[in-house]
């Protein structure tokens, strides 16, 4: 059947032409406009998000340190437990160190604690019989152990320790050692590994037996263990070799200025986290010291005896 041109035409959407004359013509429509941004408003959106970021990184950061700096308390909580374990098993707190029978070595205070901090795997592969470079001890030479270990801090897993100068500067490489962030409270006199070392008047000494009831000040009062960061010297859980540079000052800390001073010296106790350092105290609570904190008060909390 022959269809006329404006049947044809008739199923055609209102968009397009109408037919005549058998031909078929599209028009082109004004009726829709695109949209998008200007470059004024891409400027303006760009400045919002830029000041929402330049305002939430501060506050993530300080989220993360906060984490970070509870960490270092928990793992300081773990480590007064275990010296009050070991307490109740000696009758007293571990040395500050503990010459082997050459003296030539010794040994940290941390080591007669690792039984007590699920660590006795490790604690069987240390010979305190022996020099620390003996064969025997160079597993544990290797060993990092994360408690010992604060998250603010940075740190290699360990690091070698270099022969002592009389005129100053690096001698030669004695040995590899584990690091650690946290050494024990010596006192208000610097540790020195001459012999005889010098009386320390803190908690974790040399040559003493400490018991709690010798903390006068009360345990609550007495630092037993603080932290000092790796920028200032690396410390270790293990031990060091007589020979090596600040020997003893690896293994215990002084509080003769404040945490973090600028004027600190190898053998202080400093950490990373912004304002002050952690600090562990007999009775098993881990407290934060202020950097600000009065000198005299700071050497108090450092003294074992009540004056």
């Amino acid at each position: 059947m022959h269809q006329s041109p404006a049947g044809l035409c008739a199923g055609l959407p209102d968009s397009q032409h109408s037919c005549g004359g058998g031909r078929v013509r599209r028009q082109r429509s004004n009726s829709r406009s695109r949209s998008g941004f200007t470059v004024l408003e891409l400027l303006v959106t760009c400045g919002i998000i830029g000041t929402l970021v330049s305002l939430i990184l501060p506050a993530v950061g300080s989220a993360r340190e906060a984490a970070r700096q509870l960490q270092c308390k928990n793992q300081l909580k773990q480590i007064g437990i275990a010296i009050h374990c070991y307490h109740d098993t000696a009758g007293c707190l571990p040395a500050g160190w503990q010459f082997e029978s050459t003296q030539k070595s010794l040994y940290s205070w941390s080591v007669p604690l690792l039984p007590y901090l699920e660590q006795r795997a490790v604690y069987e592969i240390v010979d305190r019989n022996q020099i620390l470079a003996h064969p025997f001890n160079l597993s544990a030479r290797r060993t990092s152990l994360a408690g010992f270990l604060c998250p603010s801090d940075i740190f290699d897993p360990t690091f070698i320790l270099y022969e002592e100068q009389p005129a100053g500067g690096a001698g030669a490489a004695i040995m590899e050692l584990p690091t650690a962030s946290y050494v024990g409270v010596y006192g208000t006199v610097e540790a020195d590994d001459g012999m005889p070392p010098p009386a320390g008047d803190g908690a974790l000494v040399y040559a003493q037996t400490i018991r709690f009831r010798d903390l006068q000040r009360g345990l609550s009062n007495t630092a037993v263990v603080g932290e000092r960061t790796m920028a200032m010297v690396p410390s270790t859980w293990l031990g060091v070799d007589l020979a090596g540079e600040d020997a003893a000052c690896r293994v215990t800390g002084s509080n003769m200025t404040s945490p973090n001073c600028k004027l600190c010296d190898e053998c202080e106790f400093s950490s990373r986290h912004p304002g002050g350092t952690s600090f562990l105290f007999g009775d098993g609570h881990v407290r934060f010291i202020s950097e600000s904190i009065d000198t005299k008060t700071y050497q108090q909390l450092a003294c074992r005896s009540g004056q």
